[in-house]
């Protein structure tokens, strides 16, 4: 027989009887507090070694910029050294050298520049802001004069003024 039924009364020397549905969700949240506290303890040695490497990484980064940069200052020493060997004076190959730099310098300074007038500015931030002082200002209960935003959803609407998502 495949089945078997279990008599509907059961004899207490039969067997050990089962946990209540109480012990087994305080065992299973026992379990589960276990396991994300184990969970937690791997993420943290994990990223422990991920954030060493990084700093490591940024170091050695730093260290080649700083070597690049001294590269770069022998490369222009050279170039001013190889105007003398051409024959002019070595004042005049470092002033040759030191206007390029000058040009090079003013050149990047107007790309950054027109980069930054190119940057978005935080449209909603300034208006939140420019309505700060409304905000902080103090009316009695039950006496508001100004609209109060709704945020819904991602979603803040405001009287006279077009949606936005956050």
């Amino acid at each position: 027989m495949a089945h078997s039924v279990t008599p509907a009364h059961r004899d207490s020397t039969a067997g050990p009887a089962e946990p209540s549905v109480g012990t087994l969700v305080q065992s299973a949240m026992a379990d589960m507090s276990t396991l994300v506290r184990g969970e937690i303890e791997l993420a943290k040695a994990e990223i422990g070694k991920t954030a060493k490497k990084a700093g490591i990484s940024v170091g050695l980064f730093a260290a080649a910029g700083v070597l690049a940069a001294f590269a770069g200052i022998y490369l222009f020493v050279t170039l001013a050294e190889a105007l003398t060997a051409l024959g002019l004076p070595r004042w005049v190959s470092y002033g040759i050298v030191t206007v390029l730099l000058l040009v090079l310098a003013g050149l990047a300074a107007m790309i950054g520049l027109r980069m930054i007038k190119k940057l978005d500015k935080p449209e909603r931030t300034m208006e939140t802001l420019s309505d700060l002082p409304d905000v902080l200002h103090r009316e009695a209960p039950g006496q508001r004069h100004r609209a109060v935003p709704e945020v819904a959803n991602g979603r803040v609407r405001r009287q006279g003024s077009e949606n936005y998502q956050l």
